[in-house]
Parts: structure tokens; sequence; C-alpha cells
């Protein structure tokens, strides 16, 4: 029996049609077609062609000398990426994006999900889709790449009858005036010698600086140990900030993206970093063109050698806000997260040592330099030192960022910086640390919302993100769309998060739940999962055990 045999060095798979091939050549024009950059690459052939056909990915492959799986196996992992048969192709032209997550699902998302399917034509492909970053303006639907914040049918249909435009880029703060106001003086004087690298780093330690991704790592510490390591030592900024509730590196980004780009240039030259990557959701499309251009008139008029900073952008999973699962995926692989060690700090990028910081705890680095550790250790009550930024939505009059002392009880921070409760609404119960963080109720409301004080009534801060519920709401609910997401975000590497997390979703569907069962099942989630998205997905589950045990009886 005759058999074929692929030549010596060309890749297995199915055969690359030749138009197919051209058109991906076109798309990807002289860009380099490194494996780093295959995600890059995707989001090309799907912002051009709506989605990414079988054909495009087979002659992506090709095109890079990998094979259809491997290819496969990335674009397959990632939301954002439509992989479609050529009998699908091509795709409605139009998309729509409902948030179903628990901010929008407080407000309405689902009569929205119901009105917009009644309501939109056959040429507008309608998708359920998890946080998109905007909870303070819920409900959120995303027509193309432009949010509609506090959406209704009305509002996207006008959205979708307008067509498709480049996303609005924010108005923050550009080069000429950060500067004109003395931006970047602080990384000269570091620069120059002036301020000198142990100092800028004692400076941090002083402040009690931690990381405001979510684990609250100090920052000074991160720096020495990565700096003590052998170069060449790389650095990556992680933007995807994917845990339900959280939006704030949005905010400080959209008003002064330059506060946080002079913080990165500080870190980079006291650690000695050759090269920076800025890792950027995808959901974040205005922000995305708007750190382009600022980031091009910086490298024109840079305030000094500058290392190259390259801009990475995610497409949709939660669990790259872990850090080495955005690792792996700006090599352009899977957002796994890897065992650990070695750590990411000896071995991260490429192999090489990494720094791997949050966006808003490099924003804190210039005040920090120009106004003092001690300006910042005088803010805070009841013990605890500096200011924190909240996302805070839910049923609060005033969502959004607020800025408040360290310390802070959640009961004063609705008071004093929200505007209190919407009218009609009564505290019932908080998030304190997003989806993620667990549920508390309103009797212990009076507790400092910061590091390390609420870990005894099994929640944590996280990143502080605060969705705060009413007598309206079900803690019941909010749980169950907690793990819902979880699930689907799950990477799937480890089995007690891939099984643990649909495991536990179907449970909390029972009337009244098994709490033997779940208790043991969130035992071994916590114990054994690799990364915190398995680690922290029972909290929510366990609160309401905890806390609200009325909710699941099944009476």
């Amino acid at each position: 029996m005759p058999t074929h045999r692929k030549k010596r060095g060309q890749p297995r798979g199915r055969a690359v049609d030749q138009a197919a091939l051209a058109r991906v050549r076109e798309l990807l024009g002289d860009a380099p077609r490194r494996r780093d950059l295959l995600l890059e690459h995707l989001h090309r052939i799907q912002d051009s062609e709506g989605c990414i056909s079988v054909s495009n990915l087979a002659a992506l492959a090709g095109e890079m000398r990998l094979s259809v799986a491997e290819v496969y196996e990335v674009a397959s992992f990632y939301h954002h990426f439509d992989l479609v048969r050529e009998s699908q192709y091509p795709p409605p032209p139009v998309t729509v994006r409902v948030c179903d997550s628990l901010a929008c699902a407080m407000a309405g998302a689902e009569t929205l999900l119901e009105d917009l399917e009644s309501a939109l034509g056959d040429g507008v492909r309608m998708q359920r889709v998890s946080c998109v970053g905007r909870c303070a303006e819920a409900p959120v639907a995303v027509v193309g790449m432009n949010p509609v914040g506090g959406a209704t049918a009305d509002a996207v249909q006008s959205r979708v009858a307008a067509g498709e435009v480049l996303p609005e880029l924010p108005a923050g703060i550009d080069y000429d005036a950060y500067r004109a106001a003395g931006g970047y003086r602080q990384l000269l004087r570091v620069e120059q010698g002036s301020l000198p690298a142990d100092r800028v780093i004692q400076t941090l330690e002083d402040a009690g600086l931690r990381g405001l991704g979510g684990a609250g790592f100090p920052a000074g510490r991160k720096w020495r140990i990565v700096r003590d390591q052998p170069g060449p030592r790389l650095m990556a900024v992680n933007i995807d900030e994917g845990e339900p509730g959280t939006f704030k590196d949005r905010h400080f980004l959209e008003q002064d993206p330059h506060r946080f780009l002079e913080g990165m240039l500080i870190a980079a030259r006291v650690v000695g970093i050759e090269k920076i990557y800025i890792y950027l959701r995808d959901e974040y499309a205005g922000i995305r063109g708007m750190l382009q251009r600022e980031l091009k008139r910086l490298l024109a008029d840079p305030p000094y050698d500058m290392p190259p900073v390259e801009m990475r952008r995610g497409a949709g999973a939660y669990v790259c806000g872990e850090e080495s699962a955005m690792i792996e995926s700006i090599e352009g692989r899977r957002g796994m997260p890897r065992l650990r060690p070695p750590y990411v700090a000896q071995a991260g990028l490429f192999g090489r040592p990494t720094l791997v910081h949050n966006m808003e705890t490099l924003h804190w680095v210039p005040d920090l330099l120009e106004q003092g550790s001690e300006w910042f250790t005088r803010q805070g009550r009841r013990g605890h030192s500096g200011l924190r930024a909240f996302s805070v939505s839910g049923r609060v009059a005033r969502p959004g960022v607020h800025m408040a002392p360290a310390g802070i009880s959640l009961r004063e921070l609705i008071r004093e910086h929200c505007g209190g409760m919407q009218e009609g609404h009564e505290l019932y119960a908080y998030l304190p640390g997003g989806a993620s963080g667990g549920i508390l109720p309103a009797s212990l409301a009076d507790i400092p919302l910061d590091f390390d004080t609420l870990k005894p009534h099994g929640c944590f801060l996280g990143s502080a993100a605060i969705i705060v519920l009413s007598q309206r709401d079900s803690a019941r609910e909010t749980a169950v769309n907690a793990m819902g997401f979880f699930a689907r975000e799950s990477c799937g590497r480890c089995t007690p998060c891939r099984v643990g997390t649909e495991k536990a979703a179907l449970l909390m569907e029972q009337l009244e739940w098994d709490r033997d069962l779940l208790e043991e099942l969130a035992s071994v989630m916590t114990d054994t999962s690799i990364c915190g998205l398995g680690q922290a997905a029972p909290n929510p589950m366990l609160s309401v055990l905890k806390y609200f045990p009325d909710e699941v009886t099944g009476d």
C-alpha cells in the first residue's frame, strides 16, 4: 500500500491553501515570524477577518513553521479568538458581547441579553462574556471594540447602527503635558545618580509598598531579589486585570498613563532590566491605542537611553493575571501557570530572571520618590499605613475607583467616598476582594480593609475590588455566578481546579447544598491546585456556608 510522506522539515498537518497563505503574508507584512509573536499574529488575522478560519490558521502555521496542532491549541485556548470552519465563513459583520459577571448580573445583564436576542438581526453575532473591566458602568455590552456602559437594548442598537469604528482613545495626560508638569523628573534623578538605586529601594521598603495586583508581595524586596540575579534581566508588567469587580488599572491608565510609564522605567533602571514587556488585556482597546501613541512619543524624545519596550495583547483569559501564565502567553503559548520552583524572579520570560509587576504598583513609584515614604505612611487608620485604591461596584450611589486610607472599613468607604447606598437599598453583604475574595455579611462591615486583616474571616483583599450587595441580592446566587466564572476560566492544567470548579458549580445549583461534600471539595482545591485560581475559587462558596446558611438549606 503506497504511503505519502511529508518532505523533511515540512510541518505536519492540514495542507496550506495558497490563497490563504497569500492573505496571511499580506496581513503579517514584514513582522518577524517568531514563536513568541504567535498571539500578535492571530490578532492581526482576527481583527481583519472578524474570525480565524481553518484555512488561515493552517496558513499561519505554515508561515511560522509550526504544526497546525500547535497553533490550534493556542488559538482555541483564548476566548477572543473565534475559530470557524469554511462553511461558517465569513461571520456576521458585527459582534456584540454582553458581560454576565457579578456587577453586570446584579444590574440586569440577563434582561439585557433577552432584549438583545429579540432586537438584533441576523447580521449581528451576540456572545455572553465574562468581566470586561467596567463594573462601575454595569450592565455593559461591547459592540466590536466599543464598550457601551449602562447598556440598554436601544443604546446597543444605536451603537450597532453607527457601524464599526476604531475605539475612542482616552483623553488622559499626554507626554507633553506630563513633561511640562515635571514628569520624568524622578527617573532623571535616578539616571543621573542624584537618587541612588539603593535609596529608591529603601524608600519603597520604608513606605511598605506592596504588590497591588492581589498577592501583596513587598515591592522593594522583589526589586532586590531580581537585581541580585545574573543578567540579562527582563521585566513584564501585567495589566490583564480580569477579576470581576476590578477596574482600577484601566482607571489610572485612562487618566495618567505616563505616571505608570515613569514608575516602570524607574524600576527597570534600578533593577538593571534589558527589555520590558507590557501585557494589556484585550478588552482595553482604547487604552492600547493610547499607550502605543504615548510610547511612540516617549521613544521619540526619551528622558534617557531607555531599554526596548514591547506591548503584548492578551486574548481573553483570566488565568493570565497569574504571573507565570502571563509569561507563557507572552512567549506565544497557552496561558497555563508554571510549577514552582523555579520562581519567575529566577527563571521567567525566556528563562531569564524577570521582574513582574502590576500596573498600579508602578503607578505609585514616582509619587513615593517625590513626596517620601513618610508622606505615604502618614495615611491610614487603625494602625494601617498608606493609601489604597478601591474599585467599588454594586449597590452604592457612586461606584468607581476611590482613593481611601488603608484600614478604612467598608461601612466608612460607602459613607465617605461612595455617597452611601443606592436609594431603596440597604447593605446586606460585600465581596472585599472581587470574585475570589469571599463574601462577608453586613455585620462584618467594620473590619479594616487591608492586607492580612480579612484572613481570619475566610476572605482577602486581593486587588481591592469591592462589590456591594443589598437586601435585594442573594449571597448564594453571587457565589454561584462566581463559581461559574471560575469553571469557565480554569486553564485545565491541574485536575483539582479543572474538575473541582465544574463539580462545585453543579453542586451549587442544587436547591439544598451538600455542606460536607462541598467543604471536602474545597479542601482538595485549596490544598492541591497549582495556582491561585483553583486555590481561591471556593472562597465565595465557603463564605455562604459560613455566614449565610439560611440561603442554602432548601427551605
